[in-house]
């Protein structure tokens, strides 16, 4: 009966939270409100379609979440198998969630995991409190980050990206913005070891998280990033890609439609593809040619090049002529040691057989 009433408590305070939301003025559009494509390496714009407008970012604002954790675990201010207790504040939260209860304790890692692929508010918070003290400290350090990296018109109110409550401001941030965002992010080989995963179990495979972003498993090489939703928002994706050294990322903020999204998301991937060259790379495991003029082998006490491995050389270099197109050397010379021992052993049996004949001829 206990667990009954705990659980309808679990139930009914996400909707007692909503329903004392601020309201807030309906940004989203078809196609979208705004998009930017960027070259991750050097953060050229490849397009640009209202990058400075105004959005609400929703959960994609975990992102600077997530930048600020792995910093501070970077600093030696935080490990990953440090325990978070979890409070009351991040067990009441609605919305996305893996359900946390003040009775339990994970590590910053697997909260890390909650927050990228299953974009767990509850573990938002959870992090936030154990990293900073209270959601307003930790909210102090994502804007003064958001500042040093130059998001110049991004805010942040909360640290999971809901609708604000009535007397909160709205999280605000731009297309421009976010892709300076994930640029940082993607500068960091961890980030890709939690905006990648699609599906992954949380507390010992009692509960299954799937990732929102279907682009990880439509689109070659994507490996990141972060979905975000709500009504007024809209459906709201960074995502990224990396191919033959390349590494795109697409932004598309503020779609009706969760399924344009992706389309639109996925369509200035390939676009952004298309508009920077793969890098030159060394055919590894081919075997260049070696030029005769540059092989040559010097006497270690005197410095001179040896006479002996030039006339092999000279040698090599005829023989090369004669090498039919498309043998390789290992079987034109195998096949010349074959003939010579051949000859060697029938010239031997020829002469042995002459010399029976020749003594039996003389007696």
């Amino acid at each position: 009966m206990k667990r009954f009433i705990f659980t309808l408590i679990l139930l009914l305070i996400p909707q007692m939270i909503y329903g004392a939301r601020a309201k807030v003025r309906a940004i989203a559009q078809d196609p979208y409100a705004s998009a930017v494509v960027v070259d991750a390496e050097s953060g050229k714009t490849l397009v640009n379609n209202n990058g400075d407008a105004l959005v609400y970012p929703a959960s994609v604002l975990k992102l600077m979440d997530l930048l600020v954790i792995l910093e501070k675990i970077e600093q030696g201010r935080l490990q990953l198998d440090e325990m978070v207790q979890v409070t009351k504040e991040a067990a009441q939260m609605g919305g996305s969630q893996v359900y946390l209860d003040p009775k339990e304790q994970f590590s910053v890692e697997d909260l890390l995991y909650a927050l990228m692929v299953q974009s767990a508010n509850d573990a938002a918070v959870a992090l936030a409190t154990h990293v900073a003290g209270s959601k307003s400290a930790f909210i102090a350090i994502m804007n003064k980050r958001a500042q040093e990296l130059g998001m110049k018109n991004t805010r942040f109110h909360s640290v999971h990206g809901l609708p604000p409550s009535k007397g909160q401001e709205v999280d605000v941030t731009t297309a421009n913005d976010l892709a300076i965002l994930a640029r940082e992010l993607a500068k960091k080989p961890e980030t890709f070891k939690y905006t990648s995963i699609r599906v992954r179990d949380f507390r010992g495979g009692e509960f299954i998280m799937r990732t929102h972003n279907h682009l990880l498993k439509n689109v070659y090489g994507c490996d990141g990033f972060k979905t975000g939703f709500f009504s007024a928002a809209g459906f709201s994706i960074v995502a990224t890609a990396e191919r033959n050294g390349v590494r795109i990322i697409s932004i598309v903020l503020g779609s009706q439609n969760r399924k344009v999204r992706d389309a639109k998301a996925t369509e200035l991937l390939e676009k952004g593809f298309a508009m920077i060259p793969p890098k030159s790379t060394k055919n590894v495991g081919k075997k260049e040619a070696i030029s005769p003029q540059t092989s040559t082998t010097t006497d270690v006490k005197t410095g001179d090049t040896s006479p002996q491995l030039e006339t092999v050389q000279s040698s090599v270099e005829k023989l090369a002529v004669a090498v039919p197109s498309g043998v390789s050397w290992k079987t034109y010379f195998l096949g010349i040691i074959t003939g010579i021992i051949l000859y060697g052993a029938i010239s031997f049996l020829i002469s042995r057989k002459k010399r029976k004949r020749y003594t039996r001829y003389s007696r």
